[in-house]
């Protein structure tokens, strides 16, 4: 079976960063921390108080002022990335190829902002009542109805719920069905928005969170930092976007997914080397062919020496690439950190700039990882691949073609 090439025709973000792809990328790139203070409601009761945190969101003015209003702030989130790398992609509702385009969203947990606040008036207010459209903002899918329904896409729609892999679980299986040609265009990505009291203080008993900031790949690392926001790529068979004269921004190559079947939260290398090693082998590459890998890179210990000995063991015996996190300026964005971090490895590719590694002081050599501490680096590479290792151990992995 010969298998359609990819092509990614248009990107979309908002992120802590900035509420653009350009503006996500650029920070990433001159590694300018988006991590801060938190803003919301009830924050004195916790101990954790920073947060990669999308500032002056104010989607009244992004979205018709009645459709925000229906929507749980991660749905938001992915309307506006959606819209944005449509309009890149140089589509349009009521488009042939859209009307009949895939949209798959990753979701980590949905829309806790709005299962926050109703169980807070439940509980810490005694409300008999809660808000009538409550259970459609918070579902899993919401998001990805949401943007069907704003773009008028009529193809399958659902999310994937895949933890901090759902972002990259999601746009592989959107890369899959244009490869095998169920769908002439595919909305791909993730998105999320679980800043809340009631969130981190799940995220503070499992002790991984950093007072600080995320310091990946830095002998100072002292843990993850919680992010949000969203990611989306306009994902189009390359002969139509050829011939409609669309912009190719890069190309999806290949896909490997797998899991460890092991332990609930603690990563397993050899899951993780059989994941990149799968996506690899399905963009018919080889591993001394891939040029730079953005991370999944966490900033929790376990985590950074656990993918290190996995990119050991997928590049045994070639030259292992240079890897790079994006989360030491995006934090850790769960169901939206790998299509954030997607969107930066394209651009990554068409710029041909290696992102760095932010807030990397200290770099840990013993990882044996050329990690790009703190500076861009000007490079020629055409593959790339980026990772996404879940809790639950699912494991998740794109490899990018510069176009």
């Amino acid at each position: 079976m010969t298998h359609r090439r990819v092509a990614v025709t248009g990107i979309g973000a908002i992120s802590a960063a900035g509420m653009t792809a350009s503006a996500t990328w650029e920070a990433v790139r001159d590694a300018r921390p988006a991590i801060g203070p938190i803003d919301v409601p009830r924050s004195d009761r916790l101990n954790i108080k920073i947060a990669a945190q999308v500032r002056g969101f104010q989607p009244e003015t992004l979205l018709p002022p009645k459709k925000a209003a229906m929507m749980d702030r991660f749905s938001q989130f992915a309307v506006v990335a959606a819209n944005e790398a449509v309009a890149e992609a140089g589509l349009a509702p009521g488009d042939e190829a859209l009307s009949a385009a895939a949209v798959i969203i990753g979701i980590g947990v949905g829309g806790l902002i709005t299962l926050d606040d109703s169980f807070f008036r439940l509980y810490g207010e005694g409300s008999h009542r809660t808000h009538p459209l409550t259970i459609p903002k918070l579902m899993c899918n919401a998001a990805a109805s949401q943007v069907s329904m704003m773009l008028g896409a009529h193809g399958i729609t659902y999310a994937i719920a895949s933890a901090c892999a759902s972002g990259t679980h999601a746009i592989g299986i959107a890369a899959q069905l244009v490869r095998s040609g169920a769908v002439k265009v595919a909305i791909g990505g993730g998105s999320e928005a679980c800043i809340t009291t009631g969130t981190m203080h799940g995220w503070e008993a499992l002790r991984v969170l950093s007072s600080d900031t995320c310091r990946p790949f830095s002998r100072n690392r002292s843990g993850l930092v919680l992010g949000e926001g969203a990611g989306v790529l306009v994902l189009e068979d390359w002969d139509h976007a050829v011939a409609r004269g669309a912009p190719i921004l890069g190309e999806i190559l290949g896909f490997g997914a797998n899991a460890d079947a092991g332990d609930l939260t603690s990563p397993d290398p050899v899951g993780a080397a059989a994941a990149m090693t799968l996506a690899i082998r399905d963009a018919g590459l080889t591993p001394a062919d891939i040029g730079y890998i953005n991370a999944h890179g966490t900033g929790t210990t376990i985590n950074d020496r656990v993918e290190a000995t996995a990119v050991a063991m997928t590049f045994d015996g070639v030259k292992v690439p240079p890897i790079s996190s994006s989360k030491g300026v995006l934090g850790h964005g769960l169901g939206a950190a790998g299509a954030l971090e997607a969107v930066v490895t394209v651009r990554a590719l068409a710029e041909q700039v290696m992102p760095p590694t932010a807030n990397c002081d200290d770099p840990d050599t013993d990882l044996g990882l050329d990690m790009i501490p703190n500076e861009a680096r000007p490079a020629r590479f055409e593959t790339a691949l980026s990772n996404s290792f879940a809790f639950g151990g699912l494991n998740a992995v794109l490899a990018f073609g510069r176009a």
